[in-house]
Formats: C-alpha cells, structure tokens, sequence
C-alpha cells in the first residue's frame, strides 16, 4: 500500500521545490540560500556604484531585472510562509516591498533599494544558513559574535547612508552622492564631527541624533564582541551552556565532557 501510495504521490509540487531550496537542509539548498546571500551584497554594491553616474537606459534595465529577481524571491517566500500574516507584519518585508517598489518604479529613488541590505541580516539570522557557516568555516566558528555585529553596524551604517542620501541630496549641496552621505555618517557615527557635512533643517538634526545614539550602541557592541575571549557556541548537552572557551574539553558550568567541532589547532 505504501509503495502505491508513493507511485501516486507524482512529483513534487512547487511549494514542495521552493522549500526544499528555501528550507531544506541538501548541499544545493545550501547553495541557492549563499547564492541569494550574495545577490543581496551584489544589489547594494550596484545601488552605491550607481549614484556615482548618470542614470542610463542600460542601469533603467538593471534596476528592472533586480526589481523582478526580488519579486519573485519575494513571492516564493510568502507562498511556503506558513505564518503569512505574521510575516507581513515583520520589517524586513516591508523592506522588500520597498526594494521592489523602487526598482521596477525608478521615479520613487533609490532609498528603498538600498533597504535591500536588511534582508541580509535577516538571512544570516536563519537556523540553517548560521548552521551552515559553522560547518563549513573554523573561522565564522571562532568570531560568529564578531561577524553578527559587524554585519549588525554595516546595515545600520548603509540604511543610514540611504536616508541621509534621499532626505538631503536635492536641498544640501554638501551631498552629492552615496559617498557624501556616507562620511558623514560615519562621521557621526564615531562622535569625529568634522562639520564640513552637517544636515539641514530639523528632520536633519534629529536624523543626525539617530546616527550618533544607534550608532555608537552598535560600534561599543562591536568592540565588545571583538575584544571579549574568544568563545564558540555549542550546546552542553547536560546543562544547555550555549559559549564555551573554543578548545574546552569539559564545560565549565557543569563538567560534562564536550565534542566541539575544530581543526585540532
């Protein structure tokens, strides 16, 4: 019976295909969920290429076919949601809905593209792909608090970026590209404060308090994961200690021999 279960079932359908690459724990899941990784690093790095030139009939084109790529990412993803309302409501759709949005409708700008940066926290964030990097890389294993906070205060630094870009760029002649806004956020950022760049107006201002206060929160985060010891996350089966000194043999919570995965350096 099970066998003529199985030779009816038919193939897979494509809710099962999208999850299977969205979801799924295979070597060429894997491989697709990397691959949008690096579609989204490629999708920023074209935003900020872009605002140096012109705009042209040939990056018209682009902004199309990165705004039909991140439909259909984005169409797969709510079709295998099985929390869709939930969803709807978190962020990072709605950041998506602005990528796309202003992609297939260049008259809105370029800020809700450069939104696009969000979903790479939130893909880094997931179960399987943060599984993944520590299987794959001894490296991502030792600093995995380093890299979440870098990536943490680069996102924040490229939203940041994108607003002070699309909020000041036609009434301050101090911005003139991503790279202006991009010093003086930095700027910002670490409390330097130059003054030859400073945002007009008080949606300016109060843009600039939200860049220093949000901003140094996540530096000192950064500097605290870099100069902590070094510790590597792994489940103590006893007592559940998630962090452990990356050559433990034993937990120091509760002494339960541990089988940390390492190159034996």
């Amino acid at each position: 019976m099970a066998r003529q279960a199985a030779q009816t079932a038919g193939p897979p359908g494509l809710l099962d295909t999208l999850r299977h690459y969205y979801e799924s724990d295979t070597a060429e899941a894997h491989r697709f969920r990397y691959a949008l990784l690096a579609f989204d690093i490629v999708t920023v790095a074209f935003i900020v290429a872009t605002s140096f030139v012109p705009r042209s009939d040939l990056i018209e084109w682009l902004d199309v076919f990165f705004g039909l790529v991140i439909l259909a990412d984005f169409v797969a993803r709510f079709a295998i949601s099985r929390r869709r309302l939930r969803d709807l409501a978190h962020p990072a759709t709605w950041a998506d809905v602005a990528a796309i949005i202003s992609f297939l409708a260049p008259v809105v700008g370029e800020a809700g593209g450069f939104l696009r940066i969000l979903r790479t926290v939130r893909l880094l964030a997931t179960y399987q792909l943060l599984w993944r990097l520590r299987q794959d890389s001894a490296w991502f294993r030792r600093n995995e608090d380093v890299v979440i906070a870098a990536v943490h205060l680069a996102v924040f630094v490229f939203i940041m970026t994108g607003l002070v870009y699309e909020t000041q760029h036609a009434i301050n002649p101090l911005i003139n590209n991503y790279a202006d806004a991009l010093y003086f956020t930095v700027s910002s950022l670490t409390t330097t404060g130059y003054g030859d760049i400073v945002l007009n107006g008080t949606p300016g201002r109060l843009l600039s308090v939200v860049v220093m206060i949000l901003g140094v929160t996540l530096f000192l985060n950064l500097a605290r994961a870099v100069l902590q010891p070094s510790k590597v996350r792994f489940r103590c089966p006893k007592c559940s200690l998630m962090r452990h000194d990356y050559d433990a043999v034993h937990c120091k919570a509760c002494g339960e021999a541990l089988n940390i995965p390492n190159e034996g350096l």
